[in-house]
């Protein structure tokens, strides 16, 4: 089996398309989508364009908060979904198990297998990494959740693959990430119109979309600077 990766889209639907129409042009057997579509501008689209390709989907942090309507900006995500894909939603799992072409058993998750908001980075010591994902059966674990890609391999311990992210990277350049899976590993990359998709993310309502996208979709925000910032808070857990 040869699987795409799809995470942390966020409602950027340009971003989401580009990426769709890249898929076209592989030879992909199933689309996981690995959480965090929700918690952006175009939550409704996004689910509407994906859904047709009966994705594997698995929950993540901000489908919960945006469920539970836990902030401001989340209550607003969660008032422009019906209530089917609120209900949608509300079923998808916390992980799921493929067999890969090449890779073997693979575990998706949002963000640890035990967590979806336990944060794991590309420098995150290995000691650490091996007891986030200790119990762990597959020999890959795929993950997301800081939205910077990564391919890991840690003595003692599943090889660890961040998928990076479709809709709000921060890998330094733009873009809209992912990754293809079976027999090798590869992280992807997908360009795309972002100030066109910039102005339309300005015309969603989304709460400060300007400011939470623009640095990110143009670039400005770096892999260095976002994987210390998530080891910052992830030492103080």
């Amino acid at each position: 089996m040869r699987v795409a990766a799809l995470y942390d889209v966020h409602g950027n639907l340009p971003a989401l398309v580009a990426v769709l129409a890249e898929l076209e042009r592989e030879d992909v057997d199933t689309l996981v989508v690995g959480g965090d579509v929700l918690w952006g501008p175009f939550q409704a689209e996004c689910l509407a364009a994906l859904r047709p390709y009966d994705p594997l989907f698995v929950a993540g942090n901000c489908e919960r908060d945006v469920l539970a309507a836990v902030n401001e900006s989340s209550a607003w995500c969660r008032a422009q979904l019906g209530e089917d894909d609120l209900a949608f939603v509300s079923g998808w799992p916390l992980t799921a198990e493929l067999q890969l072409n090449g890779l073997g058993s693979a575990l998706f998750c949002h963000a640890t297998p035990r967590s979806d908001e336990e944060i794991l980075t590309r420098t995150t010591p290995e000691e650490d990494v091996a007891v986030s994902l200790s119990g762990v059966d597959a020999g890959v674990v795929v993950c997301g959740h800081t939205h910077v890609q990564y391919d890991r391999r840690v003595s003692g311990a599943p090889r660890l693959v961040n998928a990076g992210s479709v809709g709000l990277p921060y890998q330094g350049e733009p873009g809209a990430f992912w990754a293809l899976l079976g027999p090798e590993v590869e992280l992807r990359r997908v360009t795309y119109d972002v100030d066109a998709a910039l102005a339309s993310l300005a015309t969603s309502g989304f709460p400060s979309a300007a400011e939470i996208f623009g640095d990110s979709l143009r670039g400005a925000a770096s892999a260095e600077s976002a994987t210390a910032y998530f080891e910052s808070k992830r030492r103080e857990r």
